[in-house]
């Protein structure tokens, strides 16, 4: 059932603000490249555009977003908009997904429901998880943190989600991207509470001498400097100048929408054809979460933060820790390298699959998500209350 009120209503009004921007882009004067050379293609993003002005459903959306199980936590004045899908089993392990950059809870739904339901997809109800799908500070219906330094880190807020708000004594983790990142720092923060974590991306060791390195680890950090070289001027930008950027995506749908394709396009397995891995329908709703809602300025927010040292970095995590790597995703570090700062207990290369894992393969990922925690499922106290 939807909630009430719902978490989105978009008026009348903003949606033909959208339109008419969109119909009036000043298109830039193109360049002789072919296709996405230098950057996101002009004929796909005209195509997308009018699309998104002339033919996309919104309210249809609109209304499957407000159907989802969507509740709101008040952490002592820090407001966090989570998914919640309780386990089909009285004994579900609960977890937290943590969704990064440029994404959103709606990336995660499918795979929630897998792991919330197994027996729809064929598996035992005695895998199942009670899942928590929170949105990150400062994307889509959760507010920015208040303050840059001072005010309480991710990783502690969703310990408080999870632990006092719906009161799991313990539970597990999982996340790629920026999430990988919090689900790092909470396991490190509060190993008593983490059964285990799933990662999709390591941290990179705090310190380590470079005699030790093996072939594979220096062939792993010559590919992130390439890859940095090639493809990493977003975080540079976010991470340094992101206000300048903001305001021009703020402004301009046409423009947002080249910034989240380009990535969505590049960084998944999609064989250089989008639709192969995204229909535009989902491209469309992801930008229009983030233009309804305002939030691409505040999404940049965890770049500044870590470039700036006001985020902490990982140094080390002991509590159980697997890593599916997916082939198409922005690196591929070795197990060597991954245990220099975790307690690997299982690692795994995926055979396809990128950045968007849980929308790209939910099936395989909900599979080794599951097989990593089989272990630490019983005995597991969980709360039984839904904090509808």
């Amino acid at each position: 059932m939807p909630s009430t009120p719902p978490v989105i209503d978009v008026s009348d009004a903003e949606l033909a603000d959208l339109r008419a921007r969109l119909e009036g882009t000043r298109w830039a004067e193109p360049w002789p490249v072919d296709g996405w050379e230098a950057g996101t293609d002009t004929a796909e993003l005209r195509r997308l555009a009018a699309y998104w002005a002339g033919g996309y459903d919104w309210r249809a959306h609109e209304a499957a977003i407000n159907a989802l199980p969507s509740h709101f936590a008040d952490l002592d004045g820090t407001p966090v908009h989570y998914l919640r899908f309780d386990g089909e089993h009285p004994d579900a392990l609960p977890i937290v997904l943590t969704h990064g950059w440029p994404s959103s809870f709606l990336e995660l739904t499918a795979l929630a429901e897998r792991l919330a339901t197994p027996s729809r997809y064929g598996g035992s109800p005695t895998d199942a998880f009670t899942v928590i799908v929170p949105s990150l500070p400062g994307f889509a219906f959760s507010p920015q943190r208040p303050e840059l330094t001072g005010a309480e880190q991710t990783h502690d807020l969703w310990h408080r989600l999870m632990h006092d708000e719906l009161g799991f004594e313990r539970y597990a983790a999982h996340g790629g991207d920026l999430g990988a990142g919090v689900t790092s720092r909470l396991a490190e923060a509060h190993p008593e509470a983490l059964v285990g974590i799933h990662l999709l991306a390591v941290a990179a060791p705090a310190a380590h001498d470079p005699a030790t390195l093996t072939p594979q680890e220096r062939a792993h950090l010559e590919s992130v400097t390439a890859w940095q070289t090639q493809e990493g001027g977003y975080q540079h930008q976010q991470s340094t100048r992101p206000l300048t950027l903001s305001q021009g995506l703020a402004d301009s749908p046409t423009g947002l929408l080249a910034w989240l394709v380009e990535k969505y396009r590049a960084w998944s397995d999609c064989g250089g054809d989008l639709s192969t891995r995204f229909s535009d329908d989902f491209l469309l709703t992801q930008a229009s979460l983030y233009w309804f809602t305002g939030t691409i300025s505040t999404s940049f927010r965890p770049y500044y933060e870590h470039a700036h040292g006001l985020i902490r970095r990982v140094e080390r995590v002991s509590v159980p820790t697997a890593v599916a790597l997916f082939p198409a995703d922005l690196s591929r570090p070795p197990r060597s390298w991954a245990e220099r700062t975790y307690d690997i207990t299982r690692y795994t290369d995926m055979p396809r699959g990128g950045h968007f894992a849980a929308h790209e393969e939910p099936a395989l990922l909900a599979h080794d998500i599951t097989e990593s925690f089989r272990a630490h499922r019983s005995p597991l106290p969980s709360a039984p209350r839904s904090n509808a």
